[in-house]
C-alpha cells in the first residue's frame, strides 16, 4: 500500500490519517492534505483500493468515472480496509515527525470509514464528513471512545435527512460527538475541485469547525 505524505513547515506536528473519497487520492486529496500540514499537522493519505486496482486518481466530474469509482467502491471490503488502516496509522505514529496525538479525517467514503476506524481502532480523534455508511453501521457505536465531529449536509442527494436524524439519535447525550449539518449543502460540499460537488459557504464554515475541533483534541495551536 503507497500512501501520499506531507509534512508541516515545522517539520513535526501531530499526526492526521486522511482517507480518500471514492475517486482514490486524488488532486482534491492532496490539496486537502497540503491545508492540513499548513495547520501544522503530518498528514498520510494511504491508497485505500490498492488491493482493487492501486492508484486509481479520478477527478468524478464526469457520469462514466462516478460511475467507475461507485463499481471501485462497491468491490471495496471495509474489514480489510480497517486493517489497512491500523496499518497506516501505526506507520504514521512511528514516522520521526509524528509528535502527539493522531486523528483520523475522511471525506465521502472516507467519513464511513473514519467513523468505523474510531470504532475498531484507536485514535485520538476523527472527523467524518458525509459519510453515507454512517447509519448503517450504528451497531459500531459502542465502540468509539475518542471524541468525533460528523459533518453532512441538509441536501445531501446521497444521504437522506432520515440518515442524518438516525445518526443524531443514536449518538444523542453521548460526550465527545457532535453533529453539523449545513443548510442547503449537498454531497461532497468540500470538493472545491469538482463543479458538480463545490460549495464554498459550507465548506468554509465546516472547516472552521473542523480546524478548531482537530486543534482542542491535537494540540496545534
Amino acid at each position: 500500500m503507497t500512501a501520499h505524505l506531507v509534512v508541516p513547515a515545522a517539520g513535526s506536528g501531530p499526526g492526521i490519517l486522511l482517507i480518500q473519497e471514492i475517486f482514490g487520492v486524488n488532486d482534491y486529496i492532496r490539496a486537502v492534505a497540503d491545508r492540513l500540514a499548513a495547520a501544522g499537522y503530518v498528514v498520510l493519505a494511504p491508497d485505500m483500493f490498492w488491493r482493487i486496482e492501486p492508484h486509481v486518481e479520478e477527478n468524478g466530474t464526469g457520469p462514466e468515472e462516478l460511475e467507475q469509482a461507485v463499481a471501485m467502491a462497491g468491490r471495496f471490503d471495509p474489514a480489510t480496509g480497517l486493517d489497512d488502516m491500523a496499518a497506516a496509522l501505526a506507520h504514521l505514529r512511528s514516522l520521526p515527525e509524528t509528535a502527539g496525538p493522531v486523528a483520523v479525517v475522511g471525506f465521502c467514503f472516507g467519513g464511513t470509514m473514519a467513523f468505523m476506524a474510531a470504532a475498531r481502532l484507536d485514535p485520538d480523534a476523527a472527523v467524518s464528513y458525509y459519510g453515507s455508511g454512517v447509519a448503517g453501521s450504528l451497531d459500531m457505536l459502542g465502540g468509539i471512545d475518542c471524541p468525533v465531529l460528523f459533518h453532512f449536509g441538509a441536501e445531501d442527494g446521497y444521504l437522506p435527512a432520515s440518515d442524518v436524524e438516525l445518526i443524531r439519535s443514536a449518538t444523542a447525550g453521548r460526550a465527545g460527538l457532535e453533529i453539523v449539518v449545513q443548510p442547503d449543502a449537498g454531497h461532497a460540499f468540500d470538493n472545491h475541485l469538482n463543479p458538480n460537488f463545490s460549495q464554498p459557504r459550507a465548506a468554509a464554515a465546516a472547516w472552521e469547525r473542523t480546524s478548531v475541533f482537530l486543534a482542542r483534541h491535537l494540540g496545534v495551536a
